[in-house]
């Protein structure tokens, strides 16, 4: 029988806080810490980190789990942000300069200088030329920011946050990064499963200054305990947090699809061991690669936008005064009133690709209240989500995970809009847990893929009732006003 004192510790670094689990061998959660750090914006479109408050906040999240847990964990699990671009110094690992967050707009006129390479782009990295990714933030830098002569030099890394955190949990002892990860950069041909030198000339990357590339799991580093809590453990698990939620949600088998509902929206469904290329705006992406170095791919759909707008309804209007809030006050209105909210705050991403898109709220009346424009941020939720869902042939099932999978309204109006069942595990920190089970696979905590199915539990399946074909023409109608692309 399984033992709780044999555990896993995640680290999960979010674009807003840094969650730290101790995971034990049943897949049950022993503790947890939550740190979050600052959010910078220091001009329109513009979302920043100081990649030491990221640290920080890891320290901090970590030392309260492991404060609180049952015995030490054998080793450790990283799962991050993905296409946040970070520099550091390789001696010191002190950051020239603030990192440019995967949210960051600035890079648009860039791309549209690009734009002429756009297909080869996508045929080498299956990615779109879009701000999105860390390869045109790189760009940005190397023409804008004085570090990057330290890049040149030799002097300053290159990397995501997975990278620079494994620098800061080694004491700089290594300089790495996994596909997952890699495969959000635009350097990375997923064909070759390599960085691309073509990309690295086309982004002016030296390619020195990127990390080597290991395996999502199996032995990647060991902490040093001067940098990290006193831990000497190894570091035996990677992945960016989409690719780790899928993991964590077992959607190991081709057609297994999953939604994580966090700042934004990101919907995954495991293709295989071939990539997949789609014609309807999804991305193809590597899931992870196996210490033989056999890799998963997957078809991706990304919302820029979802759980960020329920906050900006609570931090930016005053709407309501918890997130959690939003289903209570929903629920007091049948419907959103023929309010629409389209939430593009940071453009929009799948399928519509427009960096230039910005929110609008319509059909706006002397009878709107707050519970309708709330109502109509879920309704949004959910559309966004069927936007890219009817992309992806032969779904019969979504997994969701993430914050806003607690919210019942909001999965039973996403099952409706789907018109199949949604199922919500009973651990939605599913990002959090790919990572503890990417590491315990790494150090045989867990023999094989298939021994972490029988850990997955389910919490509520949402069944779908009636669709709301007319509601889900305004929203078409309203996401046509803010956007000139198809």
């Amino acid at each position: 029988m399984p033992t709780a004192e044999i555990s896993v510790l995640s680290i999960d670094a979010g674009t807003t806080g840094v969650t730290a689990l101790v995971v034990t061998e049943d897949g049950r959660i022993d503790s947890r810490g939550y740190e979050e750090f600052p959010q910078h914006y220091p001009e329109p479109g513009w979302v920043e980190h100081a990649p030491e408050e990221i640290w920080q906040a890891t320290l901090a999240a970590c030392r309260t789990a492991l404060g609180r847990a049952s015995a030490t964990p054998r080793c450790v699990g990283i799962t991050n942000q993905r296409e946040t671009a970070v520099l550091w110094d390789r001696r010191t690992l002190a950051a020239p300069r603030p990192a440019i967050v995967w949210q960051d707009r600035r890079t648009a006129a860039i791309c549209d200088r690009l734009r002429e390479h756009e297909p080869r782009v996508s045929q080498l990295t299956g990615l779109r030329l879009d701000p999105y990714f860390t390869g045109t933030k790189l760009t940005w830098m190397a023409e804008n920011s004085d570090a990057w002569a330290g890049v040149l030099s030799g002097e300053v890394a290159v990397g995501t946050v997975d990278s620079y955190l494994v620098a800061r949990l080694t004491g700089g002892a290594r300089h790495v990064t996994d596909p997952s990860n890699a495969s959000r950069t635009l350097l990375y041909d997923i064909v070759a499963g390599g960085w691309s030198d073509e990309m690295c000339e086309l982004f002016g990357v030296p390619r020195a200054a990127l990390p080597e590339l290991v395996p999502n799991y199996g032995e990647i580093a060991r902490t040093d305990p001067g940098s990290f809590l006193g831990l000497d453990l190894p570091i035996s698990g990677l992945a960016g947090d989409q690719q780790s939620a899928l993991f964590g949600q077992t959607c190991l088998s081709p057609g297994d699809t999953k939604c994580t509902y966090g700042t934004g929206s990101f919907i995954l469904v495991n293709t295989g061991g071939e990539p997949v290329r789609s014609d309807a705006g999804l991305l193809t992406t590597v899931a992870w690669q196996d210490p033989g170095g056999a890799l998963t791919y997957a078809l991706e759909g990304a919302i820029f936008v979802t759980g960020a707008a329920v906050q900006w309804l609570r931090d930016g209007l005053g709407v309501i005064g918890t997130a959690a809030e939003s289903e209570a006050l929903a629920r007091t209105v049948p419907d959103s009133g023929g309010v629409v909210f389209v939430p593009a705050l940071t453009g929009l991403g799948a399928p519509y690709w427009d960096p230039e898109a910005r929110g609008a709220i319509t059909g706006i009346t002397r009878g709107t209240t707050r519970a309708h424009l709330v109502r109509a941020t879920l309704e949004a939720i959910a559309y966004e989500v069927r936007d890219i869902a009817e992309t992806m042939p032969g779904l019969t099932v979504l997994k969701v995970d993430g914050g806003a999978s607690a919210n019942d309204l909001l999965m039973q109006l996403q099952a409706d809009q789907l018109g199949v069942p949604v199922e919500r595990p009973a651990i939605q920190e599913t990002t959090a847990l790919g990572a503890a089970f990417l590491a315990g696979l790494g150090t045989g905590v867990w023999s094989s893929p298939d021994e972490l199915r029988k850990t997955w539990r389910l919490d509520r399946r949402f069944t779908p009732g009636e669709r709301d074909e007319a509601a889900y023409d305004q929203w078409k109608r309203a996401v046509s006003r803010v956007t000139a692309r198809p």
